[in-house]
């Protein structure tokens, strides 16, 4: 392989990016929505209980792509990528390793409840790592670790669950709103 055939795939990885983060706004509407359905589960571990938090979270999270393409469209961008884009077969791997995950962050509620909002952090806050790659933005890196961090830290606290819950709602909404700002910048630009 020669430098020229490099500098046409960072082209082409530099494009996909791109297309991605114009179709669905940088992933703004996404976070800003599983900011919404984190908050929902904290509103119903604090009011209800925390095992049926855990289902809101299952639930809720469902339908946060479906939710994000509406909004998407709403604020005049596509929701969706180009069938070609080879981006999209990486946002797929990890939206099948975040469903493989969830089975891991069940099991370990089952053992100390305090512990399912954390460790859904650390599987969430995974997953935005890739999307660092998918949008072509380092800030999914520095949520991932905000995610991680704070993970951690409500293990060690043994924090209630609602705090856990909460916790990724705030730190989602951050993000989003950010990004948010960015990406209208970018593209008034």
């Amino acid at each position: 392989m020669n430098i020229s055939n490099l500098d046409t795939s960072a082209t082409n990885i530099a494009s996909a990016q791109r297309e991605m983060r114009f179709g669905y706004y940088g992933g703004a509407p996404g976070m800003l929505i599983s900011a919404l359905v984190w908050f929902g589960a904290g509103m119903v571990s604090l009011l209800i209980s925390p095992g049926r938090a855990i289902w809101i979270l299952f639930i809720g999270g469902m339908f946060i792509h479906p939710a994000s393409m509406l909004f998407c469209r709403a604020i005049g961008r596509p929701g969706k990528h180009a069938s070609g884009n080879p981006l999209g077969a990486l946002a797929l791997a990890s939206t099948f390793w975040l469903i493989f995950s969830l089975p891991l962050a069940y099991a370990a509620s089952l053992v100390r409840i305090e512990w399912f909002f954390p460790a859904m952090l650390l599987v969430i806050g995974g997953r935005y790592l890739t999307f660092s790659t998918i949008f072509g933005t380092r800030i999914y890196w520095v949520c991932g670790m905000a995610l991680a961090i704070a993970s951690y830290a409500l293990a060690a606290a043994h924090a209630a669950p609602e705090l856990g819950a909460f916790g990724g709602s705030a730190i989602e909404a951050s993000f989003a709103a950010f990004i948010f700002i960015v990406t209208r910048r970018e593209t008034a630009a």
